[in-house]
C-alpha cells in the first residue's frame, strides 16, 4: 500500500535459498506425515518451515500440472494419430476389397475368352478342313482326261460343278479369315486381360503389405497411448497428492495463530466467502491479498506505539526502541480516537499502547516514512476514518468496526478491493492496492503474486469441498 512495503517486499522476493530442493522435500514430507506441527522449533521458526513447506507443495502441484497438460497434448497427438491409421488401414481393407472382387471378375472374363478362343480354335480347324476336301475335289476334277469328261456326260454340268467349288472355296477361305481374325483379338485381348490381373494382384499384395505396416503402427501407437495414459493418471494422482499436502501444510500454518483470534483456512474461506456475497469480490482474491499483507491475520502488527508526542514505539518481542511507529500529525490522533470508540461500542478495554501495529521499514539503515498499519487488512488509521472503510463497515454490521477484528478486516479490505475495480481486473486491483497510481513495472510482481496465490486458494477450495 506504500513505498515502503514494496521495499520490504522486494527484500523478502531476493532473499536467498539455502536449502536444496531435495532437503526441503525431505522435511516437507515428515513435517506432512507428522501430526505435530514441529518438533524442536519455536512457534516462528515453524510457521515460517511450514510457509516453505506449502509454497513447495505448491510449486510442485504447478510443475504436475504443467506435465498433465503436456501428456494431454501428447495423449490427444497419438489419439489423433491412432484415428488418422484406422482411416487408412479401413481405406486399405475397402481397396483390397474392390481389388479382389475385380480379380475375380477378371477371371471370369479370361475364362469366358479361352472358352472362346477354343470355340474359334474348333472352328477354324473345321474350316481348314473343309478347305482341305474342296480343293482336293477341284484338284480330281482338273486332273480328269477330256475323252472322260465327255463320256460323262454334259460339258456345261462339269463346268459348273468347278464353278461351285471355286465358289464354295471362296466363302469357305473368308470364313477362314474372319474366323482367324477372330481368334487373334481374343488371344490379345487375353494377354491384356492377364497383365491387368497381375499388375490388379501386385496392387492387391502392396496394399496388404501397407496395411500390415499400418496395424503394426497402430499397434505401437496404441501401446504408447496406454502409457501416456497410465503416465497422465499419475501425474494427476501426483497433483491430487500434493494439493492435499498443501491444504494440509497451509492449514497447520493458519492454526499458528499469530494473535487470538487468526482464522484457519476454513474459517478464513468462510469470512471470504461472506464478503464475496455483499462486495462481488472474488472470495479466494480477497483472502490472496490479506495473506500478502499480513499471512490471514497472524502478523497484524510487530510494534507497539509508546509515545503519543512523536510516535515512536518499541518492537514487541525484544522491546527494543522503534522509530517512527506511528505518524504523529497524520494517524496517530485518528488511532487514539478510533480505539476509544472501539472500546466503548465494545466495552472493551483495549490500551492503545499495547495494540500491535506495523513497524516503521529501515532503508539503508535508516527508517522510512512511517509505520502503523492495523490489524489483517493493515489500514493506516487515517485510510481506515478518512476514506470512511470503517464507517462503511459499521453500516453493514450495525456495530463499531475493528480493524483487528478479522471478520471486519476482510470486509474492509474487500470493499477497499471493489473501490479498486477488483470485480473487473484483480490485477490491477491489487497494484493500485499496493503502489497507488504510482506503480512501476517492477511492481507487477506484487500484482501476480496475488493472482497466483488467489488462483491457488482457488484450487484449495474446491479441495476442501467449498
Amino acid at each position: 500500500m506504500n513505498t515502503i512495503k514494496k521495499l520490504l517486499l522486494l527484500m523478502l522476493v531476493i532473499v536467498p535459498v539455502f536449502a536444496s530442493a531435495q532437503d526441503l522435500s525431505v522435511i516437507c514430507q515428515q513435517l506432512s506425515d507428522s501430526n505435530t506441527s514441529c518438533q524442536n522449533l519455536s512457534s516462528s521458526d515453524c510457521r515460517v518451515q511450514l510457509e516453505k513447506c506449502a509454497d513447495y507443495y505448491d510449486q510442485q502441484s504447478l510443475q504436475i500440472a504443467d506435465d498433465i497438460t503436456k501428456t494431454k497434448q501428447q495423449k490427444n497427438t497419438l489419439q489423433t494419430q491412432i484415428t488418422a491409421l484406422k482411416k487408412k488401414i479401413t481405406g486399405l481393407e475397402y481397396q483390397i476389397s474392390q481389388g479382389t472382387l475385380m480379380v475375380k471378375g477378371l477371371n471370369l472374363q479370361i475364362g469366358d475368352t479361352q472358352l472362346s478362343i477354343d470355340k474359334t480354335t474348333v472352328k477354324i480347324e473345321d474350316s481348314q478342313r473343309q478347305i482341305a476336301q474342296i480343293l482336293s475335289e477341284i484338284d480330281k476334277e482338273d486332273k480328269k482326261p477330256s475323252f472322260i469328261i465327255l463320256l460323262e456326260g454334259n460339258l456345261t454340268d462339269f463346268f459348273s460343278n468347278i464353278a461351285y467349288l471355286e465358289n464354295l472355296n471362296s466363302r469357305v477361305s473368308d470364313l477362314l479369315d474372319s474366323t482367324q481374325n477372330l481368334s487373334t483379338y481374343l488371344k490379345t485381348q487375353k494377354v491384356k486381360m492377364d497383365t491387368e490381373k497381375t499388375n490388379l494382384q501386385k496392387t492387391i499384395q502392396i496394399q496388404s503389405l501397407q496395411k500390415q505396416q499400418n496395424e503394426q503402427n497402430k499397434k505401437q501407437q496404441d501401446g504408447y497411448l496406454k502409457l501416456t495414459e497410465a503416465q497422465y493418471q499419475k501425474q494427476i494422482q501426483d497433483k491430487q497428492d500434493a494439493d492435499k499436502k498443501a491444504a494440509g501444510i497451509k492449514a497447520r500454518i493458519f492454526d499458528l495463530l499469530g494473535v487470538s483470534n487468526a482464522p484457519n483456512f476454513g474459517q478464513a474461506y468462510d469470512i471470504a466467502k461472506y464478503v464475496s456475497g455483499i462486495t462481488g469480490v472474488r472470495a479466494s482474491f480477497i483472502m490472496a491479498v490479506l495473506t500478502q499483507e499480513s499471512n490471514l491475520g497472524k502478523n497484524v502488527g510487530q510494534c507497539y506505539v509508546k509515545n503519543t508526542q512523536n510516535g515512536d514505539g518499541v518492537k514487541i518481542k525484544t522491546g527494543a526502541f522503534s522509530p517512527k511507529t506511528m505518524s504523529p500529525a497524520r494517524d496517530l490522533p485518528v488511532f487514539l480516537t478510533l480505539i476509544d470508540d472501539i472500546n466503548k461500542g465494545r466495552n472493551l478495554a483495549r490500551d492503545p499502547l499495547a495494540t500491535p501495529v506495523s513497524c516503521v521499514v529501515y532503508y539503508n539503515g535508516r527508517p522510512y516514512g512511517w509505520g502503523g498499519a492495523m490489524g489483517p487488512a493493515q489500514f493506516i488509521p487515517s485510510t481506515w476514518v478518512n476514506a470512511g472503510y470503517g464507517q462503511k463497515v459499521s453500516d453493514i454490521t450495525g456495530k463499531v468496526a475493528d480493524p483487528w477484528d478479522i471478520t471486519d478486516a476482510f470486509l474492509a479490505n474487500g470493499l477497499y478491493l471493489k473501490a479498486l475495480g477488483a470485480k473487473t481486473s484483480e490485477f490491477n486491483a491489487a497494484m493500485k492496492y499496493y503502489c497507488g497510481g504510482n506503480c512501476s513495472k517492477y511492481d507487477q510482481f506484487y500484482g501476480r503474486s496475488v493472482v497466483n496465490i488467489a488462483n491457488q486458494y482457488e484450487a484449495d477450495i474446491v479441495a476442501i469441498g467449498g
